[in-house]
């Protein structure tokens, strides 16, 4: 297609005419809305630089003796860093005579290890460093990856909170419908139903004779 060709479609359209792979043979032009479509390419940046993220190395430090209690805390603290695509550095840190039992400080790391083996796997088996002793776990899946589950879980917990705001306004539609429904159907009833006839006054009656009353300990003494 001729250039003026070209021009003339992409004014006709109120549109405008932009060059697209400026290097081919022959180049190639296309008719496009050019402010809308650099919105839509600064979006596409934007959400990408959002989901481009480094993978940070996160320290978890433990003592030789820890108590039950905090190691279950640092694990799951571990675990999290790990689902979000972060590297752990697992270290232990010695005190005084523990430096001379290095293997009570390998088996605690190799028990955390497999505990989360589910989220991460050991990139660095453990090793003395100075008084301390470090041990690096990955993570299973990429940074990138760990972000783009949290913002398909964010629309997707988005799109159920609107759903269920939008049940709950059927729901008080439905019931708003049915009130409206009875009443109307009250009021013609109490249209529809004749006037009662005043009573007839009568002779006052006779005094009806008392009732006997027995306590309990009456009847058990019959």
């Amino acid at each position: 297609m001729a250039i003026d060709v070209a021009l003339r479609l992409a004014q006709e359209a109120d549109l405008d005419l932009v060059e697209v792979a400026p290097e081919a043979k022959p180049p190639v032009a296309k008719i496009m809305d050019y402010g809308k479509f650099k919105y839509e390419a600064a979006q596409k940046l934007k959400e990408a630089r959002r989901n481009q993220a480094n993978t940070i190395l996160k320290e978890v430090r433990f003592r030789l003796k820890i108590d039950v209690h905090d190691y279950e805390t640092k694990k799951k603290r571990a675990i999290g860093f790990l689902n979000d695509g972060d590297k752990v550095k697992a270290m232990i840190l010695f005190r005084g005579r523990e430096q001379s039992r290095p293997e009570q400080g390998v088996r605690l790391l190799q028990k955390f290890a497999e505990e989360v083996s589910e989220f991460g796997t050991i990139e660095s088996s453990p090793t003395i460093d100075g008084r301390n002793m470090v041990m690096i776990i990955g993570p299973l899946k990429s940074k990138s990856e760990a972000k783009a589950e949290q913002n398909a879980k964010r629309d997707a917990n988005k799109r159920g909170d609107k759903k269920e705001a939008k049940s709950g306004e059927s729901v008080l539609a439905v019931e708003d419908d049915k009130a409206n429904a009875v009443q109307v159907v009250e009021a013609e009833v109490v249209a529809e139903k004749p006037a009662k006839a005043a009573p007839k006054t009568t002779a006052a009656k006779a005094a009806a004779p008392k009732k006997s009353t027995k306590s309990v300990s009456d009847e058990l003494d019959d």
